[in-house]
Order: C-alpha cells, then structure tokens, then sequence
C-alpha cells in the first residue's frame, strides 16, 4: 500500500463512515473500479491483507473524531451512567440515556463478533457491494417515503406514547431534566424497546454496502425522531460500536499484518479524522432541514453504475 491510496481511503473512509452510503461498501468497490495496484492492494476479503490492519486505524480514527465532535454529550452521558450506578437509579437524562446506548449496543456487538469475518470474507466483493449499495439506496428512500407519509405530530405522540410505557421504572428523563442534554433532550426520552431496535439494524451494516448510520436513522425517523434528532442518536450509537470495532481488532495493526504498512496508517487515520471530523459537522447542520433523499438517490446511481461496469468488465 502506497501513500496515494492511503489518504484516499482514509478520506473516504471518513466521509462515508458518517454519510449514509456505506463506508464499508466503499472500501470494497472503489479499488475494484480503479483496477490494477488499487484492486491487488487494497482487498478486504483477503483473510491475510494489510488492508485490513488499515481499516482498523481509519476505524479508531473516525470514533475518535466522533468523540471529539460530541464531546460535551459524552461528558455528560458518562456523568449520567456513573450516578446511575452509584445511586442505583435511572432519573435523569443523562442516566437514561447512557443505559439506552448501552442496550442498543449489544445487537449489533454480538452479531458483530459471530459474523462480522463471515459476512466480510464471503460478501466482502465488488459485486455484492455493489447490489447492498443500490438495497441502500432503496432503504433510505423507503424511510422518507413512509415518513411524509405520516403526520409528523403523530409520529412524536407514538414517541410520548411508548416513553410513557417505560417511565414507571425509569423516569421521564424530559420531565425531570428538561435542560441536562439540550437538543438530545428528545433522544433520552426514546422507549427502550425502540432505541434497542434501532441499535438491532445497525447489524445490516455487516454487509457491505449498507450503511450504519443510514439503516439506523431511518430506524429512529420511524420512531418518531426528527432527521436531526435520528442523525444525532446514529452518531452517538455508533461511536462505541466503531471505537469497540477497531480496538478488537488493533493487534493485527501491530502485528504481521500491519508491520510494513505503519506510516500508510498514520497518513490514513489522520486523513480520516479530519474528514470524519467535517463530516459530522456538515451534517449536523444539513439534517436540522433536509432529508435522506440525495443519499438515496447517490446509493442507488452509485451501485447500479458500479454494478453495469463490474458485470461489463468482469
């Protein structure tokens, strides 16, 4: 692996990690497009490529500049989860929303550590991106579709609702610390249930070309969030689970693996944290107005033209 191919892919890792069109799908189809040294370097289907030590470090890389951007929002979630467990209760919202994170986590842990090598050795090829890219593409769309199809404030009763179910036992973290999280006041105030079954279809980013934060945002959006609200909480969900990822797998960057590429990994992550890093912010921005559509529209031209063109010339 080159220095080329190394801030490239740290750039696009970067990006697509947090725009809803898959890094993962990406990272197989771009070096197979390009073809030659691209395609022979950088194959994440190869049980013993290099490549895949240097997906670990991109990977810490963007968690990283997750952390950096939400800083304040772990803060205070950390806060929350150590007096939750010191006072054993779950009042506030900080509290409820550190143990939301922590149940929607664990779907997407488990069947991350039982299949994540299957589903990457066997569907890890351009061809099979290619064809998640474009069922991307319909998903995104699937969820503004049935989302406009929906009166807004029935969404946010169906929210109340299902919250009010749990508020027995865990406090209406709105209610009772109306100001602790500011704009992810909302967020803490997600049924249990639901921010577990947003966490669940993070899974479906095991196959590549299917994207984390774009699965687990129509996710939240069918719940009742906001674009914004859903954007924030995919970004929050993920971070532990990308962070997680990459730590797992950090021996392999310091082992046979990742022995001759150390310098292509320093030049990647740091590309990846900056890119990471605009990305967020560009988004947290654009989903205060607008929707998943473009990202919709850009998956499924994106994966039918890698599709033709791999079909063409395979």
């Amino acid at each position: 692996m080159n220095y080329l191919e190394a801030i490239v892919m740290g750039a696009i890792q970067g990006i697509t990690e947090l725009f809803p069109v898959s890094s993962l799908g990406h990272a197989v189809l771009i070096p197979a497009l390009l073809g030659g040294q691209w395609s022979r370097d950088l194959s994440v289907s190869a049980p013993e490529s290099p490549y895949l030590a240097f997906i670990v470090g991109l990977h810490v890389a963007t968690a990283l500049a997750l952390l950096v951007f939400f800083r304040r929002d772990w803060a205070r979630i950390i806060r929350g989860f150590f007096s939750s467990v010191r006072y054993r209760r779950i009042r506030t919202a900080p509290e409820r929303l550190a143990w939301l994170l922590i149940l929607a986590t664990i779907p997407v842990g488990v069947t991350g550590l039982l299949l994540e090598h299957t589903f990457r050795t066997v569907l890890g090829k351009p061809v099979p991106a290619a064809i998640f890219l474009i069922v991307n593409g319909l998903i995104l769309g699937g969820g503004e579709l049935l989302r406009r199809r929906r009166d807004p404030a029935v969404d946010r009763a169906a929210a109340l609702n299902g919250r009010s179910a749990d508020a027995a036992v865990l406090g209406t973290a709105a209610a009772q610390d109306p100001d602790a999280l500011g704009d992810d006041t909302a967020l803490a105030d997600v049924p249990r249930w639901r921010a577990v079954a947003i966490g669940a279809v993070q899974t479906l980013a095991l196959l590549p070309g299917i994207s984390r934060s774009g699965v687990s945002m129509v996710a939240g959006m069918a719940v009742g969030l906001s674009h914004r609200e859903a954007a924030r909480f995919s970004f929050l969900l993920a971070t532990p689970v990308i962070l997680a990822a990459g730590l797992l797998k950090l021996p392999d960057l310091f082992g046979p693996l990742g022995a001759s590429i150390h310098g292509q990994v320093l030049a990647g992550s740091a590309t990846a944290f900056v890119a990471a890093l605009l990305a967020v912010a560009f988004l947290d921005r654009y989903f205060r107005t607008r929707t998943l559509i473009p990202f919709a529209v850009y998956s499924l031209l994106a994966g039918a033209a890698s599709l033709g063109w791999l079909l063409l010339h395979g």
